[in-house]
């Protein structure tokens, strides 16, 4: 038997959503252990001067508790 434990993180990308996907999920493996999958919560996009800056995802990260 296993014990799941779900963490909501922030990443942002100058480039894309899918880029702040990827970036979110590769911080994610770095300082946490068993990340088994991740979903989009939520997107938002950063516009100044009427041009999009940034693109924001919350995602919700999926990790396998330590015995």
């Amino acid at each position: 038997m296993s014990v799941a434990r779900i963490t909501e993180i922030s990443s942002t990308s100058p480039k894309s959503f899918e880029h702040a996907i990827l970036q979110g999920i590769e911080r994610a493996n770095s300082s946490l252990r068993n990340v088994k999958g991740a979903w989009v919560k939520d997107q938002e996009v950063m516009i100044e001067k009427g041009k999009p800056i940034a693109f924001k995802v919350i995602l919700k990260v999926t990790f396998i508790l330590d015995d």
